[in-house]
C-alpha cells in the first residue's frame, strides 16, 4: 500500500524520501525475515515431522506452487523498492492498488488447499 501513496509524491521530496525509508525497512526488517522463517518452518514440518507425503497428496504440490508464487511476488516487490529508491517508478496508483491484492488471493488459495485438501 505504501507504493500507492509513494507514486503520488514528488520525486526527491521529503515525502518521497520518507516513503523510501519506510519501504526499505518494511522489506528488509519485516517481510524478508518473515518469508525466511515461513519457508524454514514449512520445510521442517514437511520433511522433519513428515506432516504430509509429497508422493501421495496432490494438494501439497498446488500449495507449494502458490507459496513459490508468493515468494516471487516478494522478490518483485524488492525490485519495485529499488526502482523507487532510484526515482525510476514506471507505474501509476491503479497498478499498485491491483498489485496490493495479489498476496490476498494467493493466501486464500493456500488456506483453502490446506483446509479442504481437495485432491
Amino acid at each position: 500500500r505504501l507504493f500507492v501513496y509513494h507514486c503520488g509524491s514528488e520525486s526527491n521530496s521529503v515525502q518521497s524520501d520518507t516513503f523510501q525509508v519506510m519501504e526499505r525497512r518494511l522489506l528488509k526488517v519485516i517481510m524478508t525475515p518473515a518469508m525466511i522463517v515461513s519457508w524454514i518452518l514449512g520445510l521442517v514440518l514437511l520433511f522433519v515431522f513428515g506432516a504430509v507425503s509429497l508422493n501421495s497428496e496432490g494438494w501439497i504440490h498446488a500449495k507449494l506452487a502458490l507459496v513459490i508464487a508468493l515468494s516471487a511476488y516478494h522478490m518483485y516487490l524488492g525490485k519495485l523498492v529499488r526502482e523507487f529508491a532510484q526515482n525510476n517508478n514506471k507505474h501509476d496508483a491503479t497498478f499498485y492498488r491491483v498489485l496490493n491484492e495479489v498476496p490476498t488471493v494467493l493466501m486464500i488459495g493456500i488456506v483453502i488447499l490446506v483446509i479442504v485438501r481437495p485432491f
